[in-house]
């Protein structure tokens, strides 16, 4: 992960790299880990909204990549959680998620999606495993 810039909050923002594509977002974490490789938890505050921000993916291999205009494309496979949640798996990793009116067709659940959030919405936590 590489530092990009430091935003009026005080937060960094970093582009962080993994084994499926590389996208910039906020860093939770002390300044000592900005340049360091870290194992992360992504904490995205943006709903899926089917037909809008969401939708079926193009691809069915997991990916993490930037979009013109500031966003930040997930592709995985969605799953809902019955409480108004859903959770999108991306290489093992669970990201999770609340779903907007209206919730998506049961019948997406387990399919490839590709999520567009904005890239103020996407903050990096770091953890221990």
């Amino acid at each position: 992960m590489e530092a990009l810039e430091q935003v009026a909050d005080g937060r960094a923002t970093v582009r962080v790299r993994s084994e499926v594509g590389a996208a910039a977002a906020f860093w939770c974490g002390g300044s000592t880990g900005v340049g360091r490789e870290h194992h992360v938890e992504w904490t995205v505050e943006e709903d899926v909204a089917w037909g809008g921000n969401t939708r079926p993916a193009t691809s069915f291999s997991p990916g993490v990549d930037e979009e013109e205009g500031g966003r930040i494309v997930f592709r995985g496979r969605l799953g809902l959680t019955g409480d108004g949640g859903a959770t999108l798996e991306v290489v093992g990793t669970r990201i999770l998620f609340d779903l907007a009116d209206p919730p998506p067709s049961a019948a997406v659940d387990g399919t490839w999606v590709e999520i567009s959030v904005e890239r103020n919405s996407v903050s990096l936590w770091p953890f221990l495993l």
